[in-house]
């Protein structure tokens, strides 16, 4: 469907699927129906379209215990969703298993009456009343039969004949009715069985804000359930975006959020009993924010994170890289764990390991990390620390302008300086040295300087992140996507 913004593209949709339930075991045919911001799930239902419907909606049994035989009353099945209605010497209200039930019965009265009431999980052939009008009564049996309730009173178990017509005799029709309805900003979408990295097959849940569910959404074919799977995660993120820019207008430039979504943390130890948890991720400003539950009351609920910054550390031993792992090689249907993940080192080799739903995903994460990175590096500009070289204290600064450079400790004398674009390789000794590989562009030598920084880790990754940066300034399609100034590429 169209929409006023051509960086969205929310989806409608509508199709059949099938619904599971893990905690009654019953499949239900669904109607789904996607807009924008609402996923509906319809279920078949009988309505009465016209008529009276008096006492249509259920049925009342009387059963009289024998000398033999008992209440004369078996149970093949009775559906876990259904209210049955006992009366003995006193009225109870039960929603019992069927094991739970049967012995209810045996140690009942002399006389019960039995009252069915059919809900919507009971399939809505079963709902229609004997002798619906429209139907084919050869083929369609009383609810009562086919629930697999058998009175001993009708021993053949034959379907009474159907009463003839009436003007006032109910008509009826099956519809598709809404069922559930699931908002879709901040949800998020599974195919993993909870709190596991056990991937269903063809199948995934649908999880609002407020935790609410769909359930388990079972399709025929994986195509299917990834094109279904695709356009719910479209909407979602399409929405976030839309949710980011309302909130950036109140954000100072240096403050803007870059992107935010959920993504499913897998702990470092499986062996020591945690299990994966979805988490939800935001890059704002030049930090990263792990969540618990989306910061929807306001813009202070950001301090409620676990927060690591980007480029600029307050201590030099907290900071963020990260590794992204897409495994090109293999279909949307195909991708295994590894391949839909990304992890962020933080600090002396922490780190946290999150796992996505679509390639597509890991792709928008790739870039809004690219776009984060670029703009703490605009913002700052320049990085030094302080090192030593064959004894000497110096200072080592990396600029987004100049390149690198370094100087003396104490007189700030500069004693060389290199384009990013000089810079040929590197090796390390992944403690404290590292050595430099320049390109003299007069003399066209390699020239290598060794340093020794206290922390080395935290040096590499903010040259990494400044070259990264510098790459993104000199790739178009990059610069045309971002609306920063500049496009340094002299240095």
């Amino acid at each position: 469907s169209g929409t006023d913004d051509p960086n969205f593209t929310h989806l409608t949709k509508s199709g059949i699927a099938l619904l599971y339930n893990e905690e009654t075991n019953n499949t239900y045919d669904v109607c789904l129906k996607l807009t924008k911001e609402v996923l509906t799930i319809q279920k078949l239902d009988v309505v009465c379209t016209s008529g009276s419907e008096t006492q249509a909606n259920h049925r009342a049994v009387v059963l009289r215990r024998q000398a033999t035989g008992g209440l004369g009353l078996s149970i093949k099945v009775i559906y876990l969703a259904a209210s049955v209605s006992i009366s003995v010497s006193l009225a109870i209200y039960i929603n019992l298993s069927p094991s739970c039930q049967v012995h209810l019965l045996r140690t009942a009265g002399d006389e019960v009456t039995i009252t069915v009431r059919y809900l919507r999980e009971v399939p809505s052939f079963l709902k229609l009343p004997l002798g619906s009008p429209g139907l084919d009564h050869s083929r369609v049996s009383s609810p009562l039969f086919d629930s697999g309730l058998h009175l001993n009173g009708n021993g053949n178990n034959t379907t009474p004949s159907p009463p003839s017509p009436s003007a006032n005799e109910p008509k009826y029709e099956k519809r598709w009715l809404d069922a559930v309805c699931l908002p879709l900003l901040m949800a998020r979408v599974s195919r993993y069985k909870a709190g596991t990295d056990k991937l269903r097959c063809n199948c995934f849940e649908v999880f609002a804000l407020d935790e609410a569910s769909t359930n388990i959404l079972q399709f025929f074919t994986a195509a299917e359930s990834t094109d279904w799977l695709q356009a719910i995660s479209t909407n979602i993120n399409d929405l976030t975006q839309e949710n980011i820019k309302i909130v950036n207008k109140y954000c100072s430039s240096d403050d803007q959020i870059v992107h935010m979504g959920w993504a499913c943390e897998s702990p470092e130890d499986s062996t020591a009993g945690r299990t994966s948890v979805f988490k939800f991720l935001a890059l704002r400003g030049p930090y990263f924010h792990i969540f618990r539950s989306p910061p929807v009351t306001s813009l202070s609920s950001f301090s409620n994170s676990i927060c690591f910054s980007l480029v600029l550390w307050m201590a030099e031993d907290c900071w963020l890289q990260a590794r992204l792992y897409l495994g090109l090689e293999h279909s949307l249907e195909q991708q295994d764990n590894e391949s839909l993940c990304f992890s962020i080192l933080v600090g002396h080799g922490q780190s946290h390991t999150f796992r996505l739903e679509l390639a597509s995903d890991l792709a928008i994460w790739e870039k809004s990390f690219q776009r984060a990175v670029f703009l703490e590096v605009q913002r700052i500009r320049s990085k030094s620390y302080m090192c030593s070289s064959q004894g000497n204290v110096l200072c080592f600064t990396v600029d987004f302008g100049s390149g690198f450079t370094c100087s003396e400790g104490t007189s700030k004398t500069v004693l060389w300086r290199y384009k990013f674009s000089q810079l040929k390789g590197s090796s390390d000794d992944g403690k404290t040295r590292v050595k430099l590989l320049f390109k003299n562009t007069e003399s066209k030598q390699i020239e290598m300087k060794e340093l020794e920084f206290a922390n080395l880790t935290a040096v590499l990754h903010c040259i990494h992140s400044f070259i990264a940066a510098k790459v993104a300034s000199m790739d178009p399609l990059f610069m045309c996507s971002q609306s920063f100034p500049g496009n340094y590429m002299n240095s």
